[in-house]
């Protein structure tokens, strides 16, 4: 008797792991596979040394107009701040007990502004600013806090070489499995 029990025992732990290694296999039964397409749409990313910036260009008198209608309501005519973030002033603050951590003291690399720009705003209708309002709105915010001058028209190869007050001012990930 005591053999059968062990025999059936085994039977449903094998019988058990098997199952649960097939339905592990396959799928859950909703949705289906992204299509390249749909990848491409969300696959925006910039690089911190501006790869993957697209083509087009914007100046500050038109970023001004731009941050005007979608960005000031948030962040003040100026950048100095409201509902959302300050954005300009903050030099010389980042060591300090209480840092200010804006676009011109905080940020290490002018294309993340783009990047973040254009994933992230506004808030209320995020990726629908065009390739050349974002790069005017950049060009504006960078004005605002004096990296580049007030004529200025940025794309992807002027944009990449703005220098960052704060770009020596993060340490790299050594470990190799980051990149």
């Amino acid at each position: 008797m005591r053999w059968r029990e062990t025999c059936g025992v085994a039977f449903a732990i094998l019988l058990g792991a098997w199952a649960s290694g097939a339905q592990a296999q396959s799928p859950y039964g909703i949705g289906r596979p992204a299509t390249a397409a749909e990848i491409a749409g969300w696959n925006i990313d910039i690089g911190r040394d501006g790869s993957n910036l697209p083509t087009g260009s914007g100046s500050v008198s038109h970023g001004r107009e731009v941050f005007a209608q979608q960005c000031a309501s948030c962040h003040g005519d100026k950048g100095e701040g409201g509902l959302g973030d300050r954005l300009v002033g903050g030099r010389g603050a980042i060591g300090t007990a209480r840092p200010i951590r804006t676009v011109g003291s905080y940020w290490p690399y002018a294309p993340t502004l783009f990047d973040y720009i254009r994933r992230a705003m506004p808030q209320n209708a995020p990726q629908s600013l065009s390739d050349d309002d974002v790069y005017a709105v950049s060009a504006y915010v960078l004005n605002l806090n004096g990296l580049v001058a007030a004529d200025a028209t940025l794309d992807a190869k002027s944009l990449a070489g703005v220098k960052m007050p704060n770009r020596d001012g993060f340490v790299g990930d050594a470990r190799p499995d980051v990149k």
